[in-house]
């Protein structure tokens, strides 16, 4: 069996991890559970992402235990030419060492056998926290198996630790391996919103029924066309009204000529997640009223954009969107004035929310929304302030600074429900603009912008479509 690409990236990873675990120090990190879907299948397999990051492992049933030495041993499903014949090929504890780069291998029914004899005379356990549903009864087990040992001069860790700690921390920045498969995954889901655009413009110009499931389906083909595993999460494919439902889900709902359609979809490719939004219009040509949003949500994009790069804090996109957001709330009557003040009181009082009320961003790789601190390690609580909209107390602690190597979205947005105050030429209008940045030395790299997202260059593609018919 041949070894698994980029082998030494898993093992430098496994390293970097084995140096914090402290002296006597041993982690224990289970890939995910296989889900049952219903009486006869389960749902397709999806590896856990903390399991992932430092095996580069893709089977169900798996286990990696590692010392504070660097030793690994995995636990992975044994060798079975029957179960293989209806599950398909398994790796097996002989070929891991050589095709994984971990030092031993066992089968996974060894697991309650082996486990307690590593742990014996370990200072300190880390596994995931609250990540996988029974690992702490397990690990009460094993540890309960230790202690039995006493007798016979064995010690039990004495200190359980949460292991996300160190893995959240290791995972917000990626290195080059990781950014170019996100690139790719990024280029993949661009190409799939530019299908989505033309097939709408094209259908609807040829008289066609367009349906919001017909977008999502050109979407899934783009994906698998280019080799992408999975969607990295369930496409909102939302046109009209529903895009003003933040989650919404690609269902039946007719695509008109004159509404507008709002697609977030990205999809994953070995691991690693991409996320896009683009909103456009679904014959491919906005409205005055539309356009006037649209433009207001991308010139708030490009504030948040401008605020992304080294020095600046996780926050600070998401503060330079919400005030050009709420400036062209007040410009554009969705909020009076008379009723909410200035800008500085539209911001305080927290009155843009009644049209924006998500953040501008999140940490994007082996998850849509990825781990790692949205505040600066280790500070404290400075400010304490009453929230004006729920009136709780917030404990306001320095947002995370920006560094090269993490990567986030950033995707403002504007939705605009029916309202006796608001214009009515706006109602049911939903807009959001997402893009993946890599924070760079210099300021940051957007990955996704094989789409475009001016206005006028969204018109031009869709007017060049009859081919998609």
């Amino acid at each position: 069996m041949s070894a698994i690409p980029h082998q030494a990236i898993y093992a430098d990873r496994r390293a970097r991890l084995a140096a914090q675990l402290g002296a006597g120090g041993i982690a224990i990190i289970p890939t995910a559970p296989e889900r049952q879907r219903n009486r006869d299948s389960e749902y397709l397999f999806r590896f856990d992402s903390y399991f992932y990051y430092l095996t580069g492992f893709t089977e169900p049933r798996a286990w990696l235990v590692l010392t504070a030495e660097g030793h690994s041993t995995l636990f992975c499903q044994p060798k079975d030419l029957e179960r293989e014949i209806w599950d398909g090929y398994r790796l097996g504890p002989q070929a891991a060492p050589g095709a994984l780069g971990v030092d031993e291998a066992y089968s996974v029914h060894e697991l309650g056998e082996r486990i307690p004899k590593l742990l014996e005379n370990r200072q300190q356990l880390w596994y995931p926290f609250a990540t996988h549903a029974g690992l702490e009864t397990q690990v009460d087990g094993w540890l309960q198996k230790v202690r039995a040992r006493a007798r016979f001069g064995a010690s039990c860790p004495d200190t359980q630790r949460d292991l996300c700690v160190l893995l959240d921390e290791m995972r917000l920045f990626k290195d080059a391996h990781e950014i170019d498969v996100m690139k790719r995954a990024a280029q993949i889901s661009a190409q799939a919103h530019v299908r989505a655009m033309q097939r709408s413009a094209a259908m609807i110009r040829a008289g066609q029924e367009v349906r919001e499931y017909h977008l999502d389906a050109e979407l899934l083909h783009e994906f698998r066309q280019h080799g992408s595993q999975y969607p990295a999460y369930g496409s909102i494919v939302a046109a009209g009204a529903n895009a003003c439902v933040l989650h919404y889900r690609a269902d039946v709902a007719p695509v008109r000529p004159g509404e507008l359609v709002l697609i977030d979809a990205g999809c994953e490719l070995d691991g690693y997640a991409s996320d896009i939004t683009r909103t456009f219009p679904a014959d491919g040509r906005f409205s005055g009223p539309q356009r006037a949003l649209y433009d207001l949500v991308l010139a708030a994009q490009e504030a948040a954009i401008a605020a992304t790069r080294p020095g600046m804090r996780f926050v600070d996109p998401h503060d330079a969107t919400v005030r050009v957001l709420a400036q062209g709330m007040l410009d554009l009557g969705l909020l009076k004035k008379d009723d909410v003040g200035h800008l500085d009181d539209v911001i305080e009082q927290r009155h843009y929310f009644r049209h924006y009320m998500h953040r501008t961003g999140h940490w994007l790789g082996l998850d849509v929304h990825d781990v790692g601190s949205y505040v600066e390690p280790g500070a404290v609580a400075s400010i304490e302030r009453r929230d004006p909209l729920s009136g709780e107390l917030i404990k306001d602690r320095p947002s995370r600074l920006l560094r090269p190597g993490m990567a986030l979205t950033i995707e403002p947005g504007l939705y605009i429900s029916p309202a006796a105050d608001v214009p009515k030429e706006f109602w049911n209008i939903g807009i959001r603009i997402e893009d993946d940045a890599i924070v760079t030395e210099s300021g940051c790299e957007l990955i996704t912008r094989g789409v475009p997202v001016d206005g006028d260059e969204i018109e031009a593609l869709m007017r060049d479509s009859a081919s998609r018919v």
